[in-house]
């Protein structure tokens, strides 16, 4: 950062993009829902001929709007952690500590934009004059995306936003969190261990936190033959800030040399010849 005339520290200047926030104003007949929640607690009915298929309309313009905000992005991470984590935490102090780093290595953050860790990221990009990416959701309570946003969107489903955490990152880096966080990162797991992606790091950052779980993971899942035991590999854990930053270069690097070759050991067997 660079000081003011008064000896303060000034923050750079900030990347201004598009903030979409969706909504209007609020309709009596849907008061404490949710677009995914209206969507998934229907059970069909005659209102489906009605209603239903004009939603995937909605469906498509949220992938169109979101494709259409990101695709310009540079190299990008998405950091997942809990909503929950105080602005005195550790783990707040650590996702800033991330967000600057990775701003700092050429990426841009991708978060849900919410407080909590996803506050604490965006905010360390920012002052490192990175780019800051924020994908908020709608909820049964009042959500905003965190000041720290710049370029923003407020989707209506999740399963979209979970397309735009995955087709513009380069990585996953987990923080503590909760249900939305380990559901965040189960799905990268798969999406890894299927080859969906490819060359892809799922960083969980918190030893203490993610000890006990990975502990099941190979406990539990590797002694019933669940998974692989070289499913494992797919989970890099570490206290490290500047860890974070290696592990997601290396994959880079190893794509670039490797014209995005799977990683080994994933426990998946390669796909079989294609004739031509």
């Amino acid at each position: 950062m660079t000081e003011t005339h008064d000896g303060r520290r000034a923050r750079p200047a900030r990347h201004r993009g598009p903030i979409t926030m969706r909504g209007g104003e609020p309709d009596p007949r849907t008061a404490g829902t949710t677009t995914d929640q209206r969507l998934l607690d229907r059970r069909g009915g005659s209102e489906f001929v009605h209603t239903d298929p004009w939603r995937v309309l909605r469906i498509q313009a949220e992938f169109v709007e979101g494709f259409g905000l990101l695709a310009d992005l540079p190299r990008a991470v998405s950091v997942f952690g809990s909503a929950r984590i105080r602005r005195d935490a550790p783990h707040y102090a650590a996702g800033e500590q991330i967000g600057a780093a990775l701003a700092a290595a050429g990426y841009a953050v991708i978060t849900g934009g919410g407080p909590g860790a996803m506050e604490a990221v965006n905010k360390g990009a920012c002052d490192a004059g990175g780019i800051s990416v924020g994908l908020g959701i709608e909820l049964p309570f009042e959500q905003e995306l965190n000041e720290w946003v710049d370029v923003g969107v407020l989707f209506h489903y999740f399963f979209v936003r979970k397309t735009m955490f995955v087709k513009y990152a380069q990585a996953f880096v987990i923080l503590p969190g909760g249900f939305g966080t380990l559901d965040e990162l189960f799905e990268a797991l798969t999406l890894v261990q299927t080859r969906k992606v490819t060359r892809f790091p799922v960083i969980l950052f918190g030893s203490a936190y993610w000890t006990g779980l990975v502990d099941w993971i190979r406990s539990t899942l590797v002694e019933a033959g669940t998974i692989a035991p070289a499913d494992l590999d797919l989970l890099h854990v570490t206290d490290d800030v500047a860890e974070v930053v290696a592990v997601i270069q290396a994959a880079d690097a190893a794509r670039e040399s490797n014209g995005h070759a799977p990683p080994p050991g994933n426990g998946v067997p390669p796909p079989a010849p294609v004739d031509d």
